[in-house]
C-alpha cells in the first residue's frame, strides 16, 4: 500500500539536505521517524465495524475511510498536518467526505499555531478580558445570584472562548478513519464529529481538552458553578460512528489541581465523550475513560423534538474508572450498556471536583438496557448511588455484579436505588437489544476488561 506521509518542516529540510549531499533519500528520512507502517496497522486502517457490533452496525454499517485510495492515507505528527489530512481547512473539513485513513503518531497538541508553536490561554484572550476583572465583576457579593453574567466583560470572555474554539475544535468529515499508532496522543483538542456520517476513531489517547475561559453561572445549583465548553471527543448530530480502544482522561491536568474561584471549583473540563443533538447509531467499545468528572453525556437537553428516536448508542467492554458522574447520563436514547467495568474507589476522590455522584443517569424518555456489567466499589461507596433519576421512568438491569469489601457477587443497583428513593424507576425499558456480538458472563468482566480496554491494539 502506498502511503502519503505528511512530513514535519524540520524533517523536510533535513531530507532536502541529505538528498543534495547524496547520502540519503527523502523516503528513507520519512520512514526513519516510525512512519513505516506495520502490516497490522495497515489492516487496522482498512477494518470496518463488524456486523452486529452495536448500534453503529445498523443499516449501512460503519466503514470509516476503509475505501480510501493511496493518496488519502496519511501519517500525521502535529495539528497542522492533521488539519491538512482532514481536508486542508479546519473551517470546512466537516464537509470533506472523501474516504481517508489518518494515522496519528506522537503527541499532537491542539493548542499550537500553524507552525507548530505552542499557544497559551493568553494568546487567545481578548484585550478586554482578564480573569481578575471577571471575578471582581461577577462575584455574587457584587453581581448577585439570580442573573447570569452579561455585559462587556462577559462579551470579552465569549470572544476569547471563540478564539480558542476556532483552534482546538478539530472538524472531521464523513468516511474517515483515525488510528493512533503506538503512544499517539491528541492533547488539548476537541475532536468534532458533527453532522457527518461514517467515522471510525481507534487506538488513540485523547487528553485534557481544557477550556481557558469557563463561564460563571450563579444560577447553576445553590452555590453556582463554573461551566466549560469542550469535550475530548464530541459526536454531535452524526451517524454511524465507532469509537474503539481509545483512552480518555484529563492527562496531567486533573480537576483536582484546579483552583476555586467564587467559592466553587474552577471547572476547565466538560465531557470526555459526549453524544448529543440527534446523533444516532454509535458504538463505543473497549475504551478506557478515567480520572475525570463528567465522562459521557448522551442527549444534552430534555426539550428538543429532534432527539426523539435518535441517540441509539451501544457501550460495551469499556472501563470507567475514577470518574465523578455520567457513565453515561442518558436522555431519549435506546442505550445498550453491557460487559462494562466500573471502578469507583471512593465516594469523595481526587479526580472529580465534588467527588463521586453517580454512573447511570436515567434521564428524560431514556431507555437504558444494562446487562452483565461489573461494578467494583470502595468501602465508602453506597451501591444505591450508582443509579440517579434525572427524570426518567424506567431502565432494564440484568446480570450486574458488585465487588466490595472483598466480596464479588450478583446484585441490583436499580433495586438498591428504588429501596431508598421515593421517586422510583421502573424495571423495564421497553426494548431488548439485538445488535450484539459476544456477551461475557459478568464474573469474568473485571479481568477481561482490565486486560483489553484502552489503547492496546496491535499498531506500530
Amino acid at each position: 500500500m502506498r502511503l502519503r506521509v505528511i512530513v514535519p518542516a524540520a524533517l523536510a529540510a533535513l531530507s532536502l539536505t541529505l538528498t543534495s549531499a547524496g547520502t540519503a533519500s527523502a523516503a528513507s528520512v520519512n520512514h526513519s521517524g516510525g512512519d513505516h507502517l506495520s502490516r497490522s496497522a495497515q489492516l487496522l486502517g482498512r477494518q470496518a465495524l463488524p456486523a452486529n457490533d452495536g448500534w453503529a452496525s445498523d443499516g449501512t454499517g460503519t466503514t470509516g475511510g476503509s475505501a480510501a485510495d493511496a493518496d488519502h492515507v496519511f501519517v500525521v505528527h502535529n495539528r497542522a498536518e492533521l488539519v491538512t489530512a482532514l481536508g486542508g481547512d479546519n473551517a470546512t473539513n466537516a464537509a470533506n467526505a472523501t474516504p481517508k485513513i489518518i494515522y496519528i503518531t506522537g503527541k499532537v497538541d491542539g493548542n499550537t499555531d500553524d507552525a507548530n508553536h505552542p499557544l497559551s490561554c493568553a494568546d487567545y484572550a481578548d484585550p478586554a478580558y482578564t480573569l481578575d476583572a471577571y471575578l471582581a465583576a461577577y462575584d455574587p457579593a457584587v453581581w448577585g445570584r439570580t442573573t447570569k453574567p452579561n455585559g462587556p466583560l462577559e462579551d470579552a470572555r465569549a470572544r476569547s472562548a471563540k478564539n480558542q474554539g476556532a483552534r482546538i475544535n478539530l472538524n472531521v468529515g464523513s468516511n474517515t478513519t483515525l488510528i493512533g499508532l503506538s503512544g499517539a496522543r491528541l492533547v488539548g483538542a476537541n475532536l468534532m464529529i458533527q453532522k457527518v456520517d461514517n467515522v471510525i476513531v481507534r487506538n488513540l489517547t485523547l487528553q485534557d481538552a481544557h477550556d481557558c475561559f469557563p463561564v460563571w453561572d450563579p444560577t447553576d445549583g445553590s452555590a453556582g458553578n463554573w461551566n466549560s465548553a469542550y469535550d475530548t471527543l464530541s459526536v454531535i448530530g452524526a451517524t454511524h460512528v465507532w469509537v474503539d480502544h481509545c483512552d480518555f482522561s484529563d492527562g496531567n491536568n486533573p480537576d483536582s489541581q484546579q483552583p476555586q474561584y467564587l467559592g466553587r471549583p474552577y471547572q476547565v473540563h466538560d465531557g470526555l465523550l459526549d453524544i448529543t443533538k440527534a446523533a444516532d447509531l454509535v458504538t463505543v467499545s473497549g475504551n478506557y475513560l478515567h480520572d475525570h468528572d463528567k465522562s459521557m453525556l448522551i442527549g444534552s437537553t430534555d426539550s428538543p423534538t429532534y432527539d426523539v428516536g435518535k441517540l441509539r448508542v451501544t457501550l460495551h467492554d469499556n472501563r470507567f474508572a475514577n470518574l465523578g458522574q455520567r457513565g453515561p447520563r442518558v436522555r431519549f436514547g435506546q442505550v445498550d450498556i453491557y460487559n462494562n467495568l466500573y471502578d469507583i474507589p471512593q465516594a469523595t476522590g481526587p479526580f472529580a471536583a465534588d467527588g463521586y455522584s453517580y454512573s447511570w443517569g436515567v434521564g428524560h424518555l431514556s431507555a437504558i438496557y444494562a446487562e452483565n456489567n461489573a461494578i467494583v466499589l470502595g468501602s465508602t461507596v453506597d451501591p444505591a448511588d450508582i443509579v440517579y433519576n434525572w427524570g426518567g421512568t424506567a431502565m432494564t438491569e440484568k446480570g450486574t455484579w458488585i465487588g466490595q469489601n472483598g466480596r464479588f457477587a450478583p446484585a441490583s443497583v436499580l433495586a438498591d436505588f428504588n429501596a431508598v428513593n421515593t421517586a422510583t424507576i421502573g424495571t423495564d425499558a421497553g426494548w431488548t437489544p439485538t445488535l450484539r456480538t459476544l456477551v461475557l458472563p459478568t464474573v469474568v468482566v473485571p479481568v477481561v476488561v482490565r486486560l483489553t480496554a484502552g489503547t492496546r491494539l496491535p499498531v506500530g
